[in-house]
């Protein structure tokens, strides 16, 4: 379910790209995002022995699979988040 978390974030990112004004970088966003999703799918494809593809639980310490994915998400917005930041702070 990450891999779905990730990717529909990616897809929001990128019709934000083309709805909203290029201040709020949404492209390097998109980006992003495209990339983590680009790199489950590598993880998912290389791991997977059977079964089920998408799993809803996990082994590790967050057991649902939703919540790693927003997990996994909060990071890349703080980054964009920053990388904000600082060009609103450059454009001064």
């Amino acid at each position: 379910m990450w891999l779905v978390t990730t990717s529909i974030a990616a897809m929001g990112a990128t019709l934000g790209k083309f709805a909203l004004p290029k201040d709020y970088k949404l492209g390097f966003l998109a980006l992003m995002l495209w990339g983590a999703a680009a790199m489950i799918l590598v993880d998912h494809i290389l791991g997977y022995e059977g079964g089920a593809f998408l799993e809803k639980t996990t082994d590790g310490m967050i057991a649902n699979s939703a919540m790693l994915g927003i997990i996994m998400i909060v990071p890349v917005f703080a980054i964009w988040g920053i990388s904000l930041l600082i060009s609103n702070l450059k454009r001064r």
